[in-house]
C-alpha cells in the first residue's frame, strides 16, 4: 500500500512525479553521443548541451505520460510494487499531471527549435516521433506497451535515436561509428525496462497489461536482462576489434563490477526489492555512457 502522504510540499511531490531516478538512463547516451563526436572532432558546447537538456525533457514527459495513462487505465493500484505514482496516490490530479506533461514537452520543442536551427529539419522528425512514442507507450488507443513492443522502442528511442541524434545535431552526419555506440545504449535501455516491468509481472498480468516479461515469464525476462547487459559490452568489444572504436572504449569495462552486482540483484530478487535494481541500472546506463565517452574523447 502506498503510504506516502498528501501533506507533502507540492514540489517534493512533482519531484515523485518526475522520477529523478530514471534521469540518468537519458543522460548516458547523450554522453556517449559527445565523446564521440569529440573523438571525431566536432564537438559543439551549444548542441551537445541542448541534446542533453533535450533528452532529460523528454525523459520527464514520458515519465508523466505514463503516470497518469496507467492510472486510466487501471494498471496502478494499491498493490503497485514500484515507486509512488503520483496520480494513483491521489497526490496530483490527472489533469494536474497531464498538464505537466504537455508543459514538459513543450520545453522539449523549444528545446528542438534550437536544434533544427542548428542541424536542420532531420531534428524535428526525431523528435516529433519520440514525443509521440512517449505518449503512446500506455496512452493511446493503442498503447504499445500494453502489446509486448516497449522494449523494442526503448532501445529505438533511448538508445539508437538518443545517441545518433546528440551526434547528428552537432556533425550533422551519421556514420557506422554511431550506430556501433547506439547499439550498446539501447540495450542497457532495454535492460532497465525489463526490471521494471520482471518487478511488475503479477499486477501487469491482472491488469492485461502484456509486456514482454509478462509473456516471457520470470525466467525469460531475467534472460533478457542478460542479454542485453551482456550484449552491451560485447558490442563494443567487438568494435573495438574491428577497429571502429580506439581501445580507450575498452574503459567501458571499469563498470562490469557495477553491472555483476546488479545483474545479481536481478537474478535472485522479485517484486520490490527489484527496485534497487531499477535504481542501479539506471546508474549503470549513465556509467557506461560516461566511460564510453571519455575512452572515447581521449584516444
Amino acid at each position: 500500500m502506498n503510504n506516502t502522504s498528501p501533506s507533502l510540499p507540492r514540489w517534493k511531490i512533482w519531484l515523485l512525479a518526475i522520477r529523478p531516478k530514471t534521469l540518468p538512463a537519458a543522460m548516458g547516451p547523450v554522453l556517449a553521443g559527445w565523446g564521440l563526436a569529440a573523438h571525431d572532432g566536432v564537438f559543439r558546447w551549444g548542441p551537445a548541451f541542448a541534446a542533453l537538456l533535450g533528452g532529460i525533457l523528454l525523459q520527464i514527459g514520458a515519465n508523466l505520460a505514463n503516470d497518469v495513462a496507467d492510472f486510466h487505465r487501471g494498471a496502478d493500484h494499491e498493490e503497485r510494487l514500484g515507486p509512488t505514482r503520483v496520480t494513483q496516490a491521489g497526490l496530483l490530479s490527472p489533469a494536474e499531471v497531464t498538464r505537466g506533461m504537455w508543459v514538459t514537452f513543450a520545453l522539449a520543442a523549444v528545446v528542438g527549435v534550437y536544434l533544427i536551427a542548428v542541424a536542420g529539419w532531420p531534428v524535428a522528425l526525431i523528435g516529433l516521433t519520440a514525443i509521440l512514442a512517449a505518449i503512446g507507450y500506455t496512452g493511446g488507443p493503442w498503447p504499445y506497451g500494453y502489446y509486448g513492443l516497449g522494449d523494442l522502442f526503448v532501445f529505438l528511442y533511448f538508445g539508437l535515436a538518443a545517441v545518433a541524434g546528440t551526434y547528428f545535431v552537432q556533425a550533422r552526419a551519421i556514420h557506422a561509428a554511431v550506430w556501433w555506440a547506439a547499439v550498446p545504449l539501447g540495450l542497457l535501455a532495454t535492460a532497465l525496462l525489463v526490471v521494471n516491468n520482471l518487478r511488475d509481472i503479477p499486477t501487469d498480468r491482472a491488469a492485461g497489461k502484456r509486456t514482454l516479461a509478462v509473456l516471457l515469464g520470470a525466467r525469460g525476462a531475467r534472460l533478457e536482462y542478460d542479454l542485453c547487459v551482456w550484449g552491451a559490452y560485447l558490442v563494443i568489444a567487438a568494435a573495438v576489434a574491428g577497429q571502429v572504436f580506439p581501445w580507450g572504449a575498452l574503459a567501458v569495462a571499469l563498470s562490469l563490477p557495477w553491472a555483476w552486482r546488479t545483474r545479481r540483484i536481478v537474478a535472485t530478487a522479485s517484486g520490490r526489492a527489484l527496485n534497487a535494481a531499477l535504481a542501479r541500472t539506471g546508474r549503470l546506463i549513465l556509467l557506461f555512457g560516461a566511460l564510453l565517452a571519455l575512452g572515447l574523447a581521449l584516444s
